[in-house]
């Protein structure tokens, strides 16, 4: 079994959920988590968790969101996650200063709002960092001064010292296709240095589709891909990384459970 612990299957790319899920559980991936990018977005993302027993969902504001509606309270996020069982986390969240959509201190206080909810619920937050990650480990490490929360850093790219100082936190570390692509040694480097324990698959898709379908569409069943690359990376079987990374999803994700789980 294997869970893609970060995907968007409210987008039009998965008009077809059942045929979505169906080609996800041909490839073994059993159990998804779709994630939300805004409020006003967010009903069509617990529609579609809620549409099968095996989907799970978060509530939370992209970074690149943030301005484009009222920042939510994290006294908000946590009533919506506590009145539905299908929500398990809070985000996606977090810092980006590649594209900048939203001005940095906007964006700081809604991952602030996020952190405080996971605190206050201690249901994982996941986090988005991209050319960001000084300030994003400063704000992580400033509110874990508060109290612990649990979380992970999604679609991880960042730096081996950011990995080594994230999971120091006790936060999780999820590894996406681009672990799969032919310019990311770094990267591929920086992972093989996390330990089993710390990480889970995912594929943000529609986004980042793994080698051999890179400039496609990406969708659920290619979480297996980047598992099987990232089970050669770490020296073990493919089913030691199948199980390893969905039991890391369920440690953390403590609220998803469904029949047979």
């Amino acid at each position: 079994m294997l869970v893609d612990s970060h995907c968007h299957l409210d987008y039009p790319d998965f008009a077809d959920l059942d045929e979505t899920v169906r080609r996800a559980k041909v490839a073994g991936v059993d159990c998804m988590l779709t994630i939300a990018t805004s409020m006003a977005k967010f009903p069509g993302v617990l529609q579609v968790a809620e549409s099968q027993e095996t989907i799970f969902c978060t509530v939370g504001v992209h970074p690149h969101e943030v301005d484009k509606e009222p920042l939510v309270t994290s006294e908000q996020l946590v009533d919506i996650a506590s009145k539905h069982p299908k929500i398990v986390g809070f985000g996606e969240t977090g810092l980006d200063y590649f594209y900048e959509h939203s001005p940095r201190e906007v964006q700081k206080e809604s991952f602030r709002r996020h952190l405080e909810a996971a605190r206050m619920a201690q249901l994982p937050v996941i986090v988005h960092t991209r050319d960001a990650e000084d300030d994003t480990l400063d704000i992580l490490e400033d509110e874990m001064q508060k109290g612990a929360f649990p979380g992970l850093i999604h679609c991880f790219s960042a730096s081996q010292a950011f990995a080594k100082r994230a999971v120091s936190m006790g936060l999780y570390i999820s590894v996406s296709g681009i672990v799969t692509f032919k310019a990311a040694d770094a990267l591929r480097a920086a992972v093989t240095n996390v330990q089993l324990d710390r990480l889970l698959v995912e594929t943000d898709a529609p986004y980042l589709a793994p080698i051999p379908h890179r400039g496609k569409p990406n969708e659920p069943a290619f979480t297996r891909l980047t598992a099987e690359k990232l089970a050669e990376l770490k020296s073990v079987s493919f089913d030691e990384i199948a199980k390893v990374t969905t039991d890391n999803f369920f440690r953390l994700f403590t609220k998803a459970t469904f029949e047979g789980r």
